[in-house]
């Protein structure tokens, strides 16, 4: 019997997935509760996305696991299964291992030329449904890599358990061959770090086994090619097979800077590094240690971040003009674009309307693995969404997050992509008319998930002592329960904003009903018009605008 991957994530990280896609780790002595965090922004401009499940299995001497090429769906080839596999749910297992991902292309003198047979999709896959612990994992995907040859761009991955966070940097050899080069860093326990498209490993400690691992050609191939010829210690994966260019660091390293500032002090050092602009400036640490622990919540909202109150803010107050009519902290894509001979760019932040999904998990050693390993999943820009929960140990993905029949083309009400983007795609031209709405119920969700949680998990752990299939049904309901409850909420929300705020004009509202004439009729709308900003920016135009002294 062979089996086939069945994920119609297929062309998720399609075109212009080298700018896409962002992680941020927290460490598990940095976190509020102990446990390991990581995240993940799938940015992959308007790909559809359903969540990845797959059931523990046990297997056959002979049976087979087909690879399917995410950016392609292009059959690659067939590797032989291992006798077990776990449960895999999203970008976590029941092992309470999680793996997430962010492309940095590399050199393009070997970028995508290669003839190896697995992806990085495949490999992320492949390392949660084979690996209990982070370590576990790292040796899969590197082993598999080198046995069957590696088939994608350069790609960071975040690997994390409960007790350990670790960054693999991984890319082909290239020149028609299967060969791979990598290297692993752990991330102190104490720590934050984060990638964002570009790759982040500079110089490793060789000597530290414990905490650094390393293909055995790494450094021969990089000296074989002319790209290296100091001293071992002074090797740097990221300078070497990845150099940062100006978009490497303005367009994917600000975001990681970005996340740091929310929790470190004195990232103003490393703004030059940021900023792009000055080529001698130094690279960003890997990671740091931040000032406080770092809560669930600050996480997720850390993954709504546009560079708020930073250099690089789009917002209305630093008078960025793309901000629109409506103080909007998104920007179209391409992120690069001419003007009368003047190339220009867009400021890319953690948050951005691409996002297919945005997810995070919580990884804790002080529960039963069923309760312990942790997803929360938002099924678009994490600014856009309130995350609900999904365990490691469900037997069944929720159907808002995994409708049959729905796709990219193909909407569906019962579907979570298409529903959460009906909404945002509403929000997004008139964000700060709009936005507060979805921000209420947004954050009602998150606050009464954040105090519920821990009661429903303290009687599921209660269940699984008991009957553990019992208790595994309750988490699986529960899981599903509150995807169905986000949905509503959603639906409620799309058909709030047309009745409210229909043609720009805006609906008043007393004790949450609309008010109305002593006759029946809705009493007449608020017209907000332009804001202050808008009102100045027109003023300044010329004299089109200006009403003439009678």
């Amino acid at each position: 019997m062979k089996k086939i991957l069945t994920f119609i994530l297929a062309s998720l990280f399609a075109t212009g997935s080298a700018l896409a896609c962002t992680n941020l780790i927290v460490g598990k002595k940095a976190s509020t509760t102990g446990a390991v965090m990581c995240t993940y922004s799938a940015d992959s401009y308007g790909h559809f996305a359903q969540l990845h499940f797959i059931p523990a299995a046990k297997h056959a001497p002979g049976d087979m696991y087909e690879i399917y090429d995410y950016d392609s769906n292009e059959h690659l080839g067939s590797i032989p299964e291992v006798a077990e596999t776990y449960n895999v749910v999203g970008h976590i297992n029941d092992y309470k291992v999680s793996i997430m991902e962010t492309t940095f292309g590399g050199r393009h003198e070997i970028e995508l030329d290669s003839c190896g047979m697995i992806d990085y999709g495949s490999l992320m896959y492949l390392g949660l449904m084979r690996a209990k612990t982070a370590r576990e994992a790292i040796k899969v995907m590197t082993s598999l890599a080198e046995q069957y040859g590696y088939a994608s761009e350069g790609e960071s991955f975040s690997v994390c358990d409960a007790e350990e966070a670790w960054i693999l940097e991984m890319i082909s050899q290239g020149h028609g061959s299967k060969k791979v080069v990598w290297v692993a860093q752990r991330i102190p326990d104490d720590a934050i770090s984060g990638h964002a498209n570009q790759a982040r490993i500079r110089k490793v400690n060789l000597k530290d086994k414990e905490n650094v691992m390393m293909s055995k050609d790494c450094i021969k191939f990089a000296r074989k090619m002319g790209w290296f010829t100091g001293k071992d210690a002074d090797f740097s994966f990221a300078d070497t097979y990845a150099p940062a260019d100006f978009s490497g660091r303005r367009i994917c390293d600000a975001r990681v800077w970005s996340f740091f500032n929310h929790h470190v002090d004195g990232m103003d050092k490393w703004l030059p590094w940021a900023e792009g602009k000055q080529k001698d400036a130094e690279p960003m640490p890997l990671w740091f240690v931040p000032k406080h622990k770092v809560s669930r919540m600050q996480l997720m909202n850390d993954m709504r971040d546009h560079f708020e109150n930073t250099p690089f803010a789009i917002d209305v107050e630093n008078g960025d003009p793309g901000k629109g009519l409506y103080d909007m902290p998104y920007r179209p894509t391409p992120l690069y674009f001419e003007h009368n001979g003047q190339k220009l760019f867009n400021e890319r932040p953690i948050s951005t309307q691409q996002a297919s999904f945005s997810i995070l998990s919580e990884l804790r050693s002080d529960l039963p693995r069923e309760v312990g390993s942790l997803l929360w999943w938002g099924n678009d820009d994490g600014n856009m969404v309130a995350y609900t929960p999904l365990y490691g140990c469900i037997t069944k993905a929720p159907l808002p997050y995994n409708t049959p029949d729905a796709d990219d083309a193909t909407f569906s009400m019962d579907n979570a992509f298409w529903v959460c983007n009906w909404v945002s795609n509403m929000v997004y031209p008139r964000y700060s008319m709009l936005f507060p709405e979805l921000k209420s119920v947004r954050d009602s969700i998150d606050n009464s998930l954040a105090q519920n949680q821990p009661i429903f998990e303290a009687n599921a752990i209660e269940q699984l002592a008991n009957n553990r299939d019992k208790g595994v049904e309750l988490i699986t309901d529960y899981s599903a329960k509150k995807a169905d409850e986000m949905m509503t909420a959603w639906k409620n929300l799309a058909t709030k904003i047309i009745v409210k705020y229909n043609d720009m004009a805006v609906k008043k509202e007393k004790n949450g009903k609309y008010e109305r004439t002593k006759f029946g009729w809705i009493v007449p709308v608020e017209r907000p018009g332009y804001s202050k900003e808008m009102k100045k920016a027109i003023a300044e135009y010329g004299d089109r605008y200006k009403v003439p002294e009678e």
